[in-house]
């Protein structure tokens, strides 16, 4: 075989071998996953389900499967055997609410402690959300994934009145103990991180007023901000932290129902 044969052998297998490259790496993008899983089936298709493209999701009466594919929410219940991947609502474009939710300059807002402009609505405080994946919602307990500790901020629903809870840590002599103080009109508060010093795997417990009981939360670090709503989920779902991946999936529910423009 001549120079230039070999040549244009290397350079086809090249070709080749990024094309397969290409391909496996499209397989692996239109994989859909499982966010959320209630009923019977939840055992067969927990979250964090990897679901291939030609896969079908089979379940019975009182199933309901949420599965996050191409960016959007897609819900299965009831009985019936379903495609795991499909056409979905809407746009594929990621919408500005939900790129503020996952980003960790979306919570920058929130300094001021008011998150409302003029004319805004005001939700019932059991109905509200946390705007933002990064601000601790006093209300949920568990694991929290922390993207910067210097600037955590405590969020709550209800921003009517003046409000005093209480951060704790430790026992014994090793206690630390301070004040959260709201002010009406304010959902934020800046973490004490002077009177009570931040740690990954310590427990803190929340108590006072608006808060039906004490909740206790845990932190779990976040090495580096991911970019995409499935990147966001597959950090949430490996350090285990259930409210802010609840949080995240019903605001991108709340997208794919809303009209296409």
């Amino acid at each position: 075989m001549s120079y230039p044969d070999r040549k244009l052998r290397r350079m086809l297998t090249t070709m080749v071998g990024a094309a397969l490259a290409l391909g496996v790496a499209g397989t692996a993008a239109a994989q859909s996953i499982v966010v959320r899983s209630t009923g019977p089936s939840a055992t067969k298709y927990p979250a964090g389900t990897k679901l291939k493209p030609t896969e079908k999701i089979t379940l019975v009466d009182g199933d309901k499967v949420v599965v996050l594919d191409k960016g959007k929410t897609r819900t299965f219940a009831g009985k019936g055997s379903y495609a795991a991947t499909g056409p979905v609502q809407g746009t594929q474009t990621v919408s500005s609410t939900v790129t503020r939710m996952i980003s960790k300059q979306g919570s920058a807002r929130s300094r001021g402690g008011f998150t409302r402009g003029p004319g805004d609505p005001v939700p019932a405080p059991g109905d509200a959300r946390s705007p933002n994946l990064w601000v601790v919602d006093i209300r949920h307990g568990g694991t929290f994934c922390v993207a910067d500790p210097a600037t955590l901020l405590f969020w709550r629903p209800d921003m009517t009145s003046d409000a005093l809870l209480t951060l704790e840590t430790g026992s014994g002599a090793a206690a630390k103990s301070q004040s959260l103080a709201y002010v009406s009109g304010a959902n934020y508060v800046k973490w004490p991180r002077d009177a009570v010093p931040f740690a990954t795997g310590a427990d803190y417990r929340v108590s006072g007023v608006g808060l039906p009981a004490p909740v206790t939360l845990r932190f779990a670090s976040v090495d580096a901000m991911p970019e995409t709503v499935e990147a966001t989920v597959d950090l949430l779902l490996a350090k285990g932290c259930k409210a802010q991946l609840d949080l995240l999936v019903d605001t991108l529910a709340d997208e794919a129902a809303r009209p296409a423009a």
